[in-house]
């Protein structure tokens, strides 16, 4: 990070800070599972995401500095809940766009069923450039 804070920072910087701490699917996957309970041990994320402890450690340490989840020490287990509420409904949201984008891509490729095929040019299928 450079000298300033976010506080000192364009709105729109700090967004795409946000997003930078969700770009990873297994970020994504570790904020779902916590949306989906209170609170959930490393134990229990290890087991979800199968990744090893040092990696999933990683990717912990990348959504505490983007100050998406916040850890509780418990006596020996260590437990990680949403930092705010509205990560799980960005995550909601996310999906249902998601869903809207692929409907939509559905959409356009079903359309193309009905178009003529294209025949292609005798050395261009096998491959063979004509001169």
């Amino acid at each position: 990070m450079d000298q300033y804070t976010d506080a000192h920072r364009p709105l729109y910087e700090v967004k795409a800070n946000l997003f930078k701490g969700l770009s990873h699917p297994v970020r994504v996957r570790v904020l779902e599972v916590l949306a989906a309970s209170p609170t959930v041990s490393v134990a229990d994320l290890l087991t979800d995401t199968g990744l090893e402890a040092s990696h999933l450690s990683q990717h912990l340490s990348v959504l505490r500095r983007h100050n998406l989840v916040v850890a509780e020490r418990r006596a020996s287990q260590v437990f990680y809940r949403l930092a705010y509420p509205e990560v799980a409904g960005l995550l909601s949201v996310s999906r249902a766009l998601l869903v809207r984008i692929l409907e939509r891509t559905q959409e356009q490729l079903v359309s193309t069923v009905n178009l003529p095929d294209v025949v292609a040019q005798r050395g261009v299928d096998d491959g063979e450039v004509h001169r």
